[in-house]
């Protein structure tokens, strides 16, 4: 039983005069995210050439991210100019919800995108027979499903804690580590449970992709010419700087011994694997693939078609 109705997102606190500047530089990320992601949905779906595991892996992740980033940041742009800065109890809940979800999506299509790689680089002439359109799309709805399916235990677990007050969350979303400080009473193994899931979703996706890319720099290396393994090294780069940016932050927050020691560092490590990474990602995926570049001019009518 709860007796908290709200909670104070405190979000970033800073000066009446700079509030609006944090606005505006917040609100163009989002839109931009929103628009650089929704370009790459759109150009997988209308390019014929897109129309392979690779490209359908990726559509399928920025299509994630323009939820993802969506899940906080519209919150956080009202919360900035809000005066109470009031969150229902359900509905930090279900922001808890739907950013962890999402979050663990991710790390899913992660992974296996990083298998997709090491397929297509270790086993060529069995990839297109081991990665076919339906397989694909099993992987896709594997993702999809389990980060669903995974976060409600511990969330529901936390919610059934007493929150007597204060109710203040000095963080910029609602999620375990600041609800757990309002509890009224000890939860060491609610916590530890938490704790158990959400190193595990990390965890375990990231030693899927480090084991993939350890046997594809294997099979690089074996490449005999330097064009050879450059041309091999690119297909991964894209993915790899994502990878190293999103599990980068990931981990300082939610892995780190010391992580929540610093509330000002926890919340701007927050703001760039919930914000920035996805604002980055579609100027990663295009600006290293020729294809992507094409399909995007096509899109946003840069080019002209030609017969």
């Amino acid at each position: 039983m709860h007796v908290v109705a709200e909670f104070v997102l405190l979000g970033f606190r800073v000066q009446k005069e700079t509030q609006n500047l944090l606005f505006s530089l917040i609100l163009m990320v989002y839109l931009i995210t929103i628009l650089g992601n929704g370009a790459i949905v759109c150009a997988v779906q209308l390019d014929k050439r897109l129309h392979t595991p690779m490209y359908i892996l990726l559509g399928n992740f920025a299509f994630l991210e323009i939820w993802y980033v969506s899940s906080t940041v519209p919150n956080m742009l009202v919360n900035i100019l809000s005066e109470t800065k009031t969150i229902s109890f359900s509905g930090c809940f279900l922001q808890f919800y739907f950013f962890f979800s999402l979050g663990t999506t991710e790390c899913c299509f992660l992974s296996v995108m990083a298998y997709d790689r090491y397929l297509a680089i270790c086993r060529p002439l069995h990839y297109p027979s081991i990665m076919t359109r339906k397989f694909c799309v099993i992987l896709i709805c594997v993702c999809w499903v389990s980060g669903f399916l995974y976060f409600p235990v511990p969330i529901i677990l936390i919610s059934q804690l007493p929150f007597c007050g204060p109710n203040i969350i000095d963080h910029i979303v609602c999620e375990a580590g600041p609800l757990f400080a309002l509890v009224c009473v000890p939860a060491p193994s609610i916590k530890l449970v938490c704790y158990i899931f959400t190193s595990l979703i990390i965890l375990g996706p990231f030693f899927c992709i480090l084991a993939s890319y350890t046997l594809v720099f294997r099979a690089v290396l074996r490449v005999p010419s330097g064009a050879g393994r450059t041309k091999a090294f690119s297909t991964c780069g894209s993915h790899l700087m994502v990878v190293t940016l999103f599990y980068g932050t990931l981990m300082v927050v939610y892995v780190s011994p010391s992580a929540g020691n610093s509330t000002g560092m926890q919340k701007i490590v927050t703001l760039v694997y919930s914000a920035l990474t996805p604002l980055l990602n579609p100027f990663i995926y295009s600006l290293r693939n020729k294809d992507m570049k094409d399909a995007l001019k096509k899109v946003l009518g840069l080019r002209t078609s030609q017969n």
